[in-house]
């Protein structure tokens, strides 16, 4: 029995997210039909976490066993032909029996892009998350800073998680601006349900000039969901990377 590590890449566009679900399909169980295409194997596919309907990855990472004899490095490619053009695995190796994609990662890097013009989108309306207003980049750069370190995030969670510890450490953040193209960067040793959504809407709120960048502290230490912004749109978030090391980067 091999243990087998995936790195995938996907459009979330068209699917309900990562987790098997009854109300449409999802990343997860595109990917298990395709190892039973693959191998006759009915495995269950681990991911690194769960991502909501309509969100993208660069770097989201999975784990499964198979008996399979296809060789671990060159998985990826075989499973590649039975899977559809908006979800590719990019690599897959063989790791040690104890590895689980979720339970052994370390960290994740999550990148949020707003597009910011007074203009809807055509292209990029499934890929990042529209805002007609100008924003104040300069604002949103200051407040963005005050996420970092280990803060109680309670006040930064949707409902419906059943989290106790809501204790996680931020280690870097950045904004950065591309033309019309906002790009929000947060690097973490890990992230509540709808987390990095609630802190764009909240950063986002600050770019609007309706949340001063010196309250972000406060907010962080209210713990009070209605103090901090809407949930941003799910389009423009993207699962960049799964770290399985002490070393975030």
């Amino acid at each position: 029995m091999k243990n087998i590590k995936l790195t995938i890449e996907y459009d979330g566009s068209h699917y309900a997210g990562w987790q098997k679900q009854k109300n449409g399909p999802s990343i997860q169980q595109t990917l298990e039909k395709a190892v039973l295409q693959l191998t006759g194997e009915t495995v269950i596919v681990n991911g690194s976490g769960r991502t909501d309907a309509k969100v993208h990855a660069y770097g989201q990472t999975a784990s499964f066993k198979t008996l399979s004899s296809i060789p671990p490095d060159s998985f990826y490619k075989a499973l590649n032909q039975k899977l559809p053009d908006d979800i590719k695995c990019v690599a897959s190796c063989e790791v040690e029996d104890s590895f689980h994609a979720r339970f052994s990662a370390t960290g994740k890097h999550y990148r949020y892009i707003i597009l910011n013009r007074n203009v809807k989108p055509a292209i990029s309306r499934n890929y990042s998350g529209f805002y007609k207003e100008r924003l104040d980049t300069q604002a949103m750069g200051l407040a963005i800073k005050e996420f970092e370190g280990e803060h109680d995030f309670r006040g930064f969670m949707s409902t419906g998680s059943d989290v106790k510890n809501t204790f996680r450490t931020i280690y870097e953040t950045s904004v950065n601006v591309d033309g019309d193209f906002i790009i929000l960067d947060f690097k973490g040793n890990g992230f509540l349900y709808n987390m990095v959504r609630i802190i764009v809407g909240t950063l986002i709120d600050v770019g609007l000039g309706k949340i001063n960048a010196n309250d972000i502290k406060d907010i962080i230490l209210s713990k009070d969901r209605k103090r901090a912004g809407k949930t941003a749109k799910a389009s423009g978030l993207y699962l960049m990377a799964v770290y399985y090391d002490k070393k975030i980067t």
